[in-house]
């Protein structure tokens, strides 16, 4: 599968990053100016570019929109992320690029979609989030929403939907000769992953007041405790047999098995949880549950998370040129995923290659 990738921020780079660590052949075109978008680093350190050769072009010259429209013309997916109608702008919008590949893929990945009122309105992960209605159910009474990093919106709803979304249409163009758009909106991917929550709302399961429900941290088997050594456990015993091993392992009575389900009686069950906790580091709780169903993980910083046996034995990490990573998921039984390249620099001397020789130029790259 051949991508060309027109250079954005946040969630269509880490699309590509994840076609390009399942063996996808992509190309990152580069702006040749500073768009001054996102968080500044040395590119080593950008490791959502990894795996794909990249070249600097500036789209608004005759000269360099040709060499983008020619890679299109050979490739079987683009993905580009800018504001709705910069691309049509720069000439290389989809009727310019399906009108040059019919079968083409064409993926634009946006906060809030290519239409509607907030289309052309500037924004990032959290306001995606806030409107989408999430950010009102992750946080707590005393502190209001809670940030879940980019993962939920950026990462989740917007890279995510937008690979399912190609990867569906590539299957359809290969039966049918079809290309198409795919309008992957940061917003609805949020909405889609919020399916099963608008079961429970409508249920009468969930309530939408902070800490009132079962798996926003309002019950005490579902939460985190700080621990004598400053550290953090995590427990989530749900089902009720995970419950009682919880329990045991506390030192507490059947008497709260009993009212796992009584919410009035969950604040003052989580005080009683956490005064526990607190007695113990976290090393000695994971003695404890050492072995027990109990739903029960160590809160692990990063590097911690990095040489934990359950990622190291399965080979979860890998490191490029000393910067250790998460290795490319899922894992594949027949085709695994080769170690990841480091993120490169454009390549003046590819972007003449490529000119002369097209995608063939990449094979040598």
């Amino acid at each position: 599968m051949k991508i060309v990738e027109f250079g954005a921020i946040g969630p269509g780079p880490f699309c590509a990053m994840l076609m390009a660590d399942l063996g996808a052949t992509v190309i990152r075109l580069e702006r040749k100016q500073d768009a001054g978008l996102g968080v500044k680093r040395d590119l080593r350190f950008d490791l959502t570019k990894r795996n794909r050769p990249m070249i600097a072009l500036d789209l608004k010259s005759p000269e360099d929109r040709d060499s983008a429209l020619e890679l299109v013309s050979g490739a079987d997916a683009l993905i580009e992320g800018f504001r709705p109608g910069a691309m049509e702008r720069l000439r290389l919008g989809p009727d310019d690029c399906l009108a040059a590949n019919p079968a083409l893929i064409y993926g634009r990945m946006t906060g809030w979609g290519q239409t509607g009122p907030l289309a052309q309105t500037v924004g990032h992960d959290i306001n995606y989030l806030a409107l989408s209605g999430a950010l009102s159910m992750i946080g707590s009474k005393a502190q209001g929403p809670a940030i879940p990093l980019n993962l939920v919106s950026d990462l989740g709803g917007g890279a995510l939907y937008l690979a399912f979304g190609m990867l569906a249409a590539v299957m359809h163009a290969r039966e049918t000769g079809e290309g198409q758009v795919v309008d992957a909106a940061i917003l609805d991917g949020v909405g889609s992953l919020l399916t099963t929550f608008h079961g429970f709302r409508a249920s009468g399961l969930w309530t939408d007041d902070y800490e009132s429900n079962f798996i926003d941290g309002g019950a005490p088997w579902y939460a985190c405790y700080k621990t004598l050594d400053g550290k953090y456990v995590s427990v989530g015993a749900v089902e009720r047999k995970f419950y009682a091993q919880l329990l045991d392992g506390m030192g507490l009575d059947a008497s709260y098995l009993d009212r796992q389900m009584d919410k009035a009686t969950w604040p003052e069950q989580k005080r009683v949880f956490a005064q526990i906790f607190a007695r113990k580091t976290r090393d000695d709780w994971d003695a404890v549950f050492a072995g027990r169903e109990a739903c029960y993980a160590p809160v692990l910083d990063m590097d911690e998370a990095l040489t934990h046996p359950q990622v190291t034995e399965r080979d979860g990490v890998v490191h490029v040129e000393g910067i250790a990573q998460t290795a490319p998921a899922p894992r594949f039984s027949k085709s695994q995923p080769d170690t990841p390249r480091p993120p490169s620099a454009p390549d003046p001397d590819l972007a003449t290659r490529l000119r002369a020789q097209g995608w063939a130029a990449l094979v040598t790259s």
